[in-house]
């Protein structure tokens, strides 16, 4: 460097280091398998959520918050490129470098962040990568959730990833924003274990004792029934068959569901307490969500994957500590997965790269209401699973839209006069125009945002199945 670039950056310094101390620090926590409405602030009759509800109470939660693929590994993917799956076409295995090259964590460290990737990741990445992404990475996977620490004893896996998110918040200095994202295993399944699917910490064991879960809304029997039989002979019946078809089950499995969900409350609380001790709480933005729903036994299923509400519906909430107004604030907009790293860097100050296909909430979060903002999206889900069936759609904000490939098969909802979807109007002569409607909608999506998939761009060829 010659002495005149070295004057300059002298001089430039001091404004840098102020302009560092402007930007917020940003913490968000992802969620595995939380449906929308498992959430004390979102209405759920049983579960303890506080801290998160706090969150809620003081920031803006969104009421209208989708998965574009219901999944957790394409779902992250999405999360991390701010794309559609037809366009990072991520199926498993490592995401295309084209893609996180402007990922939001690249961006970000290139931006003067310090970026924290710690829990769940589902996916990996090519060489060198990793290392332009993020400047600490902890992988904690689960099978199990319990680990074994240096002294013997055993720490459940949502516990280590609040370890890990403190432990980085302590190394901290204000000269240098931050962002940490914290991924949860929970609440997902541990689906080795048939007895006990939903292993908690210890931390929350006492809560829900003696009390009875209340049944799933959508629990009678001619609500599966109605569904087409490739749906009922899905892998959403074999789990459902595992976790909750007989009342005992279902009483301990969803107990000790809610006691995950309430055991991520706890880690929230930590890492907040963690912000304050450390002097950062009044300069770092928090979020919160999942990478997809969860039927938790509606319909008579388990898992996500599919179009209906709780597969796609997830939980949104954004908590800005310098935002004195509009608190406890419900957002109707319709807000997505791949919003959250164009949101990410909006708040960091940073330039949103041009590929993204999400839009920032930062406006919204500030009161705001955004000219010409969506009224619909893409949603998809392509897999290897044989036992999972293909489709795409467009959930829009009265009528959702899908088409199942393997079995030719189209469902059309219209939310205004059933809410619950427990109708099919694709044979309706009185739909007929809304049908096609909502046909021409979806072509014209998928044709922006990518090839249409098959089966040979799955990673393994699906069986094909038995009529």
């Amino acid at each position: 460097m010659n002495l005149r670039k070295l004057v300059l950056l002298l001089c430039l310094l001091p404004a840098l280091k102020s302009f560092a101390a402007d930007q917020p620090n940003i913490i968000f926590f992802l969620t595995d398998d939380q449906r929308f409405d498992f959430l004390s602030c979102s209405g759920h009759p049983v579960v303890k959520t506080p801290n998160i509800d706090k969150l809620a109470n003081e920031g803006t939660r969104f009421e209208n918050m989708f998965v574009t693929t219901s999944t957790c590994w394409v779902s992250r993917a999405s999360l991390l490129t701010g794309l559609y799956m037809r366009t990072h076409r991520f199926t498993g295995g490592a995401i295309n470098k084209k893609f996180t090259e402007t990922s939001y964590p690249r961006v970000l460290q290139d931006g003067g962040y310090k970026f924290a990737y710690i829990g769940k990741t589902h996916f990996s990445l090519e060489k060198g990568e990793s290392e332009k992404m993020f400047n600490y990475f902890k992988q904690i996977g689960r099978n199990p959730y319990f680990k074994k620490m240096p002294d013997g004893s055993l720490r459940h896996e949502t516990e280590l990833a609040g370890d890990e998110a403190i432990g980085f918040i302590k190394k901290q200095n204000k000269d240098t924003p931050f962002c940490i994202s914290i991924n949860f295993n929970a609440s997902h399944a541990e689906d080795s274990d048939k007895k006990d699917h939903f292993p908690y910490p210890k931390a929350v064991a006492d809560l829900y004792d003696g009390m009875k879960m209340p049944l799933p809304k959508l629990n009678a029997p001619e609500v599966y029934a109605a569904n087409p039989e490739f749906l009922r002979k899905s892998m959403h019946r074999d789990r459902f068959k595992w976790r909750w078809d007989t009342p005992e089950k279902y009483q301990h499995n969803m107990r000790n569901y809610l006691r995950m969900a309430s055991g991520i409350d706890n880690v929230v609380g930590r890492v907040q307490s963690a912000l304050a001790a450390s002097g950062f709480a009044e300069n770092t933005i928090i979020i919160y969500s999942a990478d997809n729903g969860y039927y938790a036994g509606n319909r008579g299923f388990a898992g996500k994957w599919t179009h209906y509400e709780e597969s796609l519906r997830v939980p949104l909430i954004i908590f800005d500590p310098r935002q004195k107004d509009h608190h406890a604030q419900v957002a109707e907009k319709m807000a997505l997965n791949i919003d959250i790293p164009a949101t990410i860097l909006d708040y960091a100050g940073l330039k949103i790269p041009s590929i993204y296909q999400g839009r920032s909430l930062k406006k919204i979060v500030a009161g705001e209401q955004p000219s010409e903002w969506r009224t619909d999206t893409l949603a998809e889900f392509f897999s290897q699973h044989s036992s999972i069936p293909n489709w795409e759609g467009i959930r829009g904000e009265r009528y959702v839209y899908a088409k199942y490939f393997d079995d030719d098969f189209e469902f059309l909802h219209d939310l205004s006069r059933d809410p619950d979807q427990l109708k099919n109007f694709a044979q309706d002569e009185d739909y007929l125009d809304i049908l096609k409607l909502m046909r021409a909608r979806l072509q014209k999506v998928t044709t922006a945002y990518g090839e249409p998939f098959s089966r040979d761009d799955l990673p393994a060829k699906r069986a094909k199945k038995k009529k």
